[in-house]
């Protein structure tokens, strides 16, 4: 996502014109590093997975304790 360092703002490159100038103060945005295929870091998915399976086993619990 550019960043425009005057308005202190973030710019989706939809919102940019052709000449990526920033739509509030005209100046010029550099190119964004990375872009919409940057993969999530390894800590995320092993949080992701870690409560995955925390929910899963305490819906284990909670149907034993039903039944």
């Amino acid at each position: 996502m550019p960043w425009c360092d005057g308005c202190s703002r973030f710019w989706t490159t939809d919102a940019l014109p052709h000449d990526r100038s920033c739509p509030s103060c005209g100046a010029t945005l550099p190119e964004g590093v990375g872009g919409e295929d940057e993969k999530a870091p390894w800590h995320f998915k092993l949080l992701v997975a870690a409560v995955v399976v925390y929910l899963s086993w305490r819906a284990v619990q909670m149907i034993t304790r039903v039944v």
